[in-house]
């Protein structure tokens, strides 16, 4: 199998589908905001000194990439969030691009011997929760294996630069637009065999109190394609402020400023090396088309659904038994392709043909994605 997907020819197509959907969605008159958090761990057995973070984020920012890294969860464990710089889509997938192929390089700096950007780091720490603790762990000792995740979180501002996500259920409608289109696309946000895995660490292994991975689709406010609005995975009270603090330095006066906040989550994708940016962008974009066009004519509240129950998501890439493999659900599924070819078609009418001729782009980019995924040709002399 020839992974990754990262080939210089599907970034390049991808980075073309990219514009073509951002200058559709500027047509309609609204700015698509999305944003990406990496987690990742490094181990360092020789010298046994944590990296410096402030050292890494300073060769972030000489480099322009808009992100920074803070420590994570769990010991070793890392995590790159996405910086509030205004960046388009396009730049946002080219900055997490840059950190997935450059973070090794940039720990290594500093002697650490190992980045792992990989869905599940084997025993990457230990120890055992105390019985109904979130955060105080027992004396007992047993190896954790850390799940590690890339989130998407996603809104869209319209020209006066409001949030468009609390208004007339749009929020409500893209999350509904993005349950219904992952399970299809989940070989784009789970593209290597072991991010299966990190959905059965929970019960495979019985950390289900230590590890709160989602491993189903599912929405609402706490699902794995989260909508926040008022409120946040753990029920706290979204956008807060402080405005008044009394002597000890406590809050005794705040504000809900959620309005500003309000975004999805798409919480189900597995961190590795194998994960296109771009590609991921592309089906974020394609959601927020889907939701426009609906909140565009005041539907979204009509055409929402019952709240649907979770649904499994794959347990491979392949096909086993009766169980269909994340290769073949997006060889089937036909949303991806033809609503890239429909938005490109679309773009050329409106310019009297004068765009390039219709590439039919959306197939030409779902044949390269499955290639990637085909057995290399063994050659013979």
């Amino acid at each position: 199998m020839k992974i990754p997907l990262s080939t210089p020819k599907i970034n390049q197509l991808s980075k073309e589908v990219i514009i073509l959907l951002q200058d559709h969605i500027a047509s309609l008159g609204f700015i698509p905001v999305i944003h990406f958090e990496l987690e990742g761990c490094y181990q360092n057995q020789t010298f046994k000194k944590p990296p410096d973070f402030s050292l890494i984020n300073n060769s972030l920012e000489q480099l322009d990439i808009d992100g920074t890294i803070i420590p994570e969860y769990w010991q070793n464990q890392w995590e790159y969030v996405s910086l509030f710089n205004g960046q388009i889509p396009l730049k946002e997938a080219d900055n997490l691009t840059f950190a997935i192929n450059n973070l090794p390089n940039l720990f290594a700096q500093q002697g650490i011997e190992q980045t792992l950007i990989k869905p599940v780091v084997w025993a990457g720490d230990n120890g055992k929760l105390a019985l109904g603790c979130e955060n105080v762990f027992s004396g007992e000792n047993r190896a954790v294996h850390i799940p590690n995740a890339i989130q998407m979180n996603v809104s869209v501002k319209n020209t006066k630069g409001e949030n468009v996500m609390v208004d007339a259920n749009f929020g409500e409608y893209l999350q509904q637009c993005f349950i219904e289109s992952s399970l299809g696309c989940s070989l784009l946000y789970l593209p290597e065999e072991e991010a299966f895995e990190r959905f059965s660490l929970k019960t495979k292994y019985g950390l289900s109190a230590e590890l709160c991975s989602p491993n189903d689709i599912s929405g609402g406010h706490q699902g794995s394609i989260a909508l926040y609005k008022e409120h946040g995975k753990h029920n706290q009270v979204m956008g807060e402020k402080a405005i008044l603090y009394d002597h000890n330095n406590e809050i005794m006066l705040s504000e809900s400023h959620w309005h500003d906040t309000a975004r999805i989550e798409h919480r189900l994708g597995a961190s590795s090396v194998h994960y296109n940016a771009y590609l991921n962008v592309i089906f974020a974009l394609l959601n927020i088309i889907d939701a426009l066009e609906v909140f565009e004519n005041e539907q979204c509240k009509v055409k929402l659904k019952p709240v649907q129950s979770p649904f499994k998501l794959p347990e491979s890439l392949f096909c086993q038994r009766k169980a269909i493999g994340a290769i073949e659900l997006f060889k089937q599924e036909q949303w991806f392709s033809s609503s890239i070819n429909r938005i490109e078609k679309l773009l050329i009418n409106k310019k009297n043909g004068t765009l390039q001729k219709y590439n039919k782009m959306g197939d030409k980019l779902k044949l390269m994605v499955l290639s990637s995924y085909q057995p290399q040709a063994i050659i013979t002399e």
